[in-house]
């Protein structure tokens, strides 16, 4: 089962990788034996994410790169294929928050986030595709939210951009599926991040109240699930949303 699991000289790329799930997401995938790229707007995140890869006895590379820029990205992943020959797993987690009341939303802010969240992974998946399809096998995973299948209060703009990652995602599977390269996504639920520790806690109480499970989750149980959906465990998983919010949508 550990075999099956492994990512021994898989070449992974990891958007959004300086704190967090992405964080998490690209320390697993190294010490699952990846090469793992991590790409983020905040480049001293990213090499602090990559020192203690690093110093764990895995390898990654840290590039200081907004997901909007497809010529930035294009010329990483460029590179990233340059240095190791090939790009088997692209991450799309970057993503940013604004949250407003629909009557409070502002043309700039909505347009912000679906650029990043939406766009930006677009582009990320159309730049790593290219490379996919040379060796005729890939997978693309990418993070959509609870809130994209049941709304949240003041997530206009967040809960459309994820809304529309599973649309890209079951259009993607369709149209690569064929070819060798699945496409997935992953709907975190309230997890235990930087976003969150900004909450006061009599508000997280609630939130605690609604998920089943009791508690928030961690940004390893969202990494372990990338992992998995990249591993030959889940080469027949194509075209899925899978959720991992300790059952807060059998509450809706």
């Amino acid at each position: 089962m550990d075999e099956l699991l492994s990512l021994r000289d898989r070449v992974a790329v990891v958007t959004g990788a300086g704190r967090g799930i992405g964080a998490a997401t690209a320390k697993a995938f190294a010490a699952a034996g990846a090469h793992v790229a991590l790409l983020d707007k905040d480049g001293a995140a990213a090499t602090r994410v990559a020192e203690e890869i690093a110093a764990a006895g895995g390898e990654a590379l840290h590039f200081d790169t907004d997901v909007t820029d497809a010529f930035a990205v294009e010329r990483v992943f460029d590179g990233i294929v340059e240095e190791y020959g090939r790009f088997d797993v692209l991450v799309n987690n970057a993503g940013i928050l604004r949250d407003a009341r629909l009557t409070e939303v502002s043309d700039e802010d909505f347009h912000d986030t679906l650029d990043v969240n939406l766009r930006g992974a677009m582009v990320c998946a159309r730049l790593a595709t290219t490379h996919m399809l040379a060796r005729g096998t890939g997978r693309i995973l990418s993070a959509t939210s609870v809130v994209a299948r049941m709304g949240n209060f003041g997530q206009t703009s967040y809960s459309a951009s994820k809304g529309g990652i599973i649309a890209m995602t079951r259009t993607w599977a369709r149209e690569l599926g064929p070819k060798g390269i699945t496409a997935n996504a992953v709907a975190p639920g309230f997890i235990e991040t930087d976003m969150l520790r900004a909450v006061p806690e009599k508000v997280l109480e609630r939130f605690r109240e609604r998920i089943p499970a009791g508690r928030l989750g961690r940004p390893e149980e969202v990494a372990d699930v990338y992992l998995f959906l990249a591993s030959d465990l889940a080469a027949f998983i194509n075209g899925a949303v899978v959720g991992v919010d300790g059952g807060l949508m059998l509450s809706c």
